[in-house]
């Protein structure tokens, strides 16, 4: 039996025992699940990063934007509140539409 140790998604048991396999689970506490959850950006970036079309790279994209739900609904805030701040640096500081790459800044 594989072992995976990772967050997953909330409906993953249910698919897993409609196979018929054996499997445990156990539920994290909040601090845990701030940890596991904070992983699993690093995991579903890592696959973004390793998206070879376009389909795939958009289908990465939609994970991590559910890990960013999620990170939303663990710190009481709504996208709406962090699409708000994200507004207000971007006309502070700019996006990254001219692509610019810093290369140095002299002392």
């Amino acid at each position: 039996m594989p072992t995976y140790n990772k967050l997953v998604r909330d409906r993953i048991p249910e698919i897993i025992e409609e196979t018929g396999k054996a499997f445990t689970t156990r539920v994290l506490s909040e601090e845990e699940y701030l940890i596991e959850l904070k992983k699993k950006s690093f995991e579903e970036l890592e696959e973004y990063h390793d998206a070879e079309s376009r389909e795939e790279a958009i289908e990465e994209l939609a994970d991590l934007m559910e890990v960013v739900h999620a990170f939303a609904k663990s710190h009481n805030t709504s996208l709406d509140e962090i699409e708000s701040i994200r507004r207000e640096k971007a006309n502070n500081r700019g996006g990254f539409d001219k692509r610019i790459f810093l290369n140095k800044v002299a002392d």
